[in-house]
């Protein structure tokens, strides 16, 4: 399973999202801090969870966060992300 697939099955376990993007941006960081020639370092994740509903930014990204410490501990260096509810996107279209 690459770090991907763990990454995307980590926060649909935990989320129940109804949208859910896992973006491997790795090759936009060759050369950069905590880059590996291998990839899979730097990700960006775009999700849409009722689970969000209530919290603000900071208290999104910690639960994420927190979900995937073992992957922010190890092979993934950079993780930036938009954790959103059903209503912000709908409010936004």
């Amino acid at each position: 399973m690459t770090i991907a697939q763990r990454i995307e099955t980590k926060l649909t376990e935990a989320f129940t999202p109804e949208s859910l993007e896992v973006i491997d941006e790795s090759d936009r960081h060759k050369g950069h801090s905590g880059a590996r020639p291998e990839g899979e370092t730097h990700f960006r994740i775009v999700m849409v969870s009722t689970a969000f509903e209530g919290m603000g930014r900071i208290a999104r990204q910690r639960m994420v966060n927190k979900t995937l410490k073992a992957e922010l501990d190890g092979p993934v260096h950079a993780l930036s992300m938009r954790a959103l509810t059903p209503a912000e996107v709908q409010a936004a279209d």
